[in-house]
């Protein structure tokens, strides 16, 4: 092994180096920098040099000192040598990171270090695909993004993560948790469909329209076949695309809050998302329609009222779950999870899995309940495809639902039975 016969500082020092030319390779493509490859090779090597002599005279002014002459050197060159149109503030402030990273990696963070380079070379490198993101970003995802911070980071940390209320089962700091996670979940779908737009087709719209909302997918594009006859195939995929996200997305939610249960849960999901995309293949043909896609317009996830809402909604079943369960058994659940099923999945999910975490409900039951659920779902948006969009529509969208469902049901005896 190399670590047996190389000197821990020399070692160090050639660290500093790769990260150094790493950096500067980067810049050495910008013909206005005034550091390459050279000045950031040599600021990264400088930093790690005056953490050692600093570490060695016990002086750690040194690391200052040499921070503040790299600065000063780049700062005069560009002043020295102005660009209008390139300030230098980039280039600067990477150099000043490429020397407090050599000075990391001589107290042994090397591997953060260079994490941190290479996330530092892709910020620097992809400028354009950056702001080309930013400038897309409208006033509306902005208020998105800073309501998903108040919800995550303001209001989650304040609440007490104690249980109390019937059967123990109001854990606020819990509760609010899943609905940071439910938000955060369907921000990230919205802010990819926001990215990925209109232009690239029915596959990629279906899938992150899942991930916002598979119901508010469906109903824009039932709408759509409704009005225009012609895009009856486009409106059937992206549909059955986006509920068949819809079981990715609990299987993500069971293996993050019960990984426990992931095993199982992958079975069943597994099947019918199988069996869904088998019909979805079958069912591939040339879209028609000249004319753009509509966008999904959905509900800003991460809104204070539609926090409240899903957060009070999660409450309530959360209470009737514990309650018919230990009223009833399993079955009581059964009956929470076809009826809180036919409107969000997403409710009886969390709280099934709550109830599981609390040793208040077994894994078999906890999968049949979230089974029922989805089952229950894709029969309501059954009826929503064929009020809104018409027979013709729901002829070629009802079977895929249908197929989807005995994919899980098939997978879940078979679990079952093993």
């Amino acid at each position: 092994m190399i670590d047996e016969w190389l000197p821990a500082p020399l070692r160090n020092f050639l660290t500093s180096l790769a990260i150094g030319l790493l950096i500067g390779m980067e810049r050495e493509r910008t013909p206005s920098a005034k550091a390459g490859l050279r000045t950031f090779a040599l600021a990264a090597l400088l930093g790690t040099l005056c953490t050692m002599l600093a570490e060695i005279s016990g002086g750690t002014w040194l690391i200052a000192v040499g921070l503040l002459a790299v600065a000063a050197g780049i700062v005069s060159a560009y002043v020295h040598q102005p660009d209008p149109n390139d300030p230098g503030t980039t280039t600067v402030v990477a150099l000043l990171v490429c020397y407090g990273l050599g000075a990391l990696i001589w107290y042994d963070e090397a591997q953060l270090a260079a994490m941190i380079a290479v996330g530092v070379t892709a910020l620097l490198y992809f400028k354009t695909e950056l702001r080309g993101i930013t400038t897309h970003v409208t006033q509306r995802d902005w208020i998105s993004m800073l309501q998903f911070a108040v919800l995550s980071v303001v209001i989650l940390p304040v609440l007490p993560d104690r249980n109390f209320g019937p059967y123990d089962a109001w854990n606020p700091y819990h509760i609010w948790l899943m609905v940071v996670l439910i938000s955060g979940v369907s921000l990230a779908g919205y802010g990819a469909l926001r990215l990925v737009g209109a232009r690239h087709g029915a596959p990629l719209i279906g899938i992150f329209g899942g991930l916002v909302s598979s119901t508010a997918t469906t109903m824009v594009f039932a709408r759509q076949a409704h009005e225009t006859e012609k895009v009856v195939p486009t409106s059937t995929m992206v549909i059955l695309l986006a509920n068949l996200t819809m079981l990715v997305r609990v299987g993500v939610l069971c293996a993050v809050i019960a990984p426990q249960l992931a095993a199982g849960f992958a079975i069943v999901l597994g099947g019918g998302l199988a069996c869904g995309l088998v019909y979805v293949v079958w069912r591939w043909v040339r879209l028609v329609g000249d004319g753009e896609l509509p966008m999904p317009e959905v509900r800003n996830p991460t809104e204070l009222r539609a926090a409240l809402s899903f957060g009070a909604l999660f409450a309530v079943v959360l209470v009737a779950a514990a309650w018919l369960s230990d009223l009833a058994g399993p079955r009581g659940l059964y009956a929470v999870a076809l009826v809180s099923g036919l409107t969000d999945v997403d409710a009886i999910t969390l709280s099934t899995l709550r109830l599981n975490a609390m040793d208040k409900l077994a894994g078999d039951p906890a999968i049949i309940a979230i089974c029922l659920a989805i089952v229950a779902n894709l029969v309501f948006k059954s009826g929503l495809v064929l009020a809104a969009g018409g027979r013709q529509l729901a002829m070629s969208v009802v079977p895929g639902f249908v197929t989807a469902a005995l994919g899980l049901g098939t997978a879940l005896f078979l679990l079952r039975s093993a």
